[in-house]
């Protein structure tokens, strides 16, 4: 049964939840809270990455919906798996990936984990089990429900969880990965991010009901919904869905209703969003949320924010210097480099783009 959590900060710390869960410790809040506010700094830094030609392709940014990854990602194992969608370029950092080797992906560097063959915010990196996100949407489900059945055979408690958008769940790949989990009891979290708009098509032409999470009843499992910008909320459910996995129960749908700021890409205006509807959903910032509620509790204050910034911006820097300096993979001109990843992913986005070389 689908079950709907639109869960108050004040509340998800009492004690009063149903399993008995433990509170949430003030260093775990504030965790959260850094972590978000250091992947809000990445996502835009690369963004001006992007506006100044430093890395050529695209980039596919997940500012605003910050509080649905962290809360799902954060304290998840090393040996346990992540299929992202190319929207999840953070999800990597928050499993730990190193930032040099993040950025020499956007740079498509010899020495990133892909060698430069990837496009830019499909980043997979082995050591940490995150898979390489496919420009295939929610093909990525299908791969990481397979290492679920891996995890199974072995009998061990490593789970899988995979990212996807809305306009996912309207494909066969969606279909097929979550009804596989679901028939064999698969230790896997399916995590949607419901942000609304599956590139430029409204969710009301996506699907007729109000709420993804209930078509896990036609798989056989639990399907929740979630306040996607509240990381206290969208950290509880993920812990449980979680811990429901390892103890081979098998799967659950989480839908996080998030919004994101920016079009489906960088160079996508979005002119099919009304302005209103963004200012509407810039108001829910879950990093100004989250602010609000450790402001309350006495764990926040302006200089450490300022210092979190400062610290990973010195961390950033270092990374972006790493990239820049680092070569090419080996017998790629840079002529055909820009070509590659430039041209062709513009072509492919835009239907009136006119090379000018």
């Amino acid at each position: 049964m689908a079950t709907k959590v639109k869960e108050q900060k004040a509340v998800a710390e009492t004690n009063g939840a149903s399993n008995g869960s433990p509170l949430i410790s003030n260093d775990k809040l504030r965790q959260l809270y850094a972590t978000m506010l250091k992947c809000r700094t990445l996502e835009e830094r690369a963004r001006v990455l992007f506006k100044q030609s430093k890395f050529t392709g695209n980039y596919y940014a997940a500012v605003g919906q910050e509080a649905a990854a962290v809360g799902t990602a954060i304290d998840l194992r090393v040996e346990d798996t992540i299929g992202p969608s190319h929207r999840d370029f953070i999800t990597g950092f928050i499993k730990g990936a190193p930032l040099d080797k993040m950025l020499c992906h956007l740079y498509a560097r010899g020495n990133s984990p892909d060698k430069g063959r990837s496009s830019p915010a499909h980043f997979g990196y082995a050591p940490l089990n995150v898979i390489t996100p496919a420009s295939t949407i929610a093909a990525q489900l299908n791969i990481a429900t397979g290492v679920a059945l891996a995890n199974k055979m072995k009998k061990n408690d490593n789970i899988a969880v995979a990212y996807s958008g809305d306009g996912s769940t309207s494909l066969g790949f969606w279909h097929e990965a979550l009804n596989f989990a679901g028939v064999h009891d698969l230790p896997i979290v399916f995590v949607c991010q419901n942000n609304l708009w599956a590139e430029s098509v409204n969710l009301q032409f996506q699907t007729k009901v109000p709420d993804i999470s209930v078509k896990a009843q036609a798989y056989g499992f639990p399907g929740i919904t979630v306040d996607g910008n509240d990381v206290v909320a969208v950290y509880r459910v993920a812990q449980e869905a979680i811990a429901r996995a390892r103890r081979g129960h098998g799967p659950t749908l989480i839908e996080c209703k998030t919004y994101r700021w920016y079009g489906h890409s960088e160079i996508d205006p979005a002119k099919y969003r009304e302005p209103e509807e963004v200012e509407r959903w810039k108001a829910k910032d879950p990093i100004a949320g989250m602010e609000r509620y450790i402001t309350s509790k006495g764990l926040f204050s302006a200089a450490w924010k300022q210092e979190i910034i400062q610290g990973f911006n010195v961390e950033l820097d270092a990374a972006i210097e790493v990239a820049e300096k680092s070569a090419l993979p080996e017998g790629v001109e840079a002529l055909d480099h820009v070509y590659s990843f430039d041209i062709r992913d513009r072509v492919l986005n835009s239907r009136n783009y006119s090379p000018s070389y």
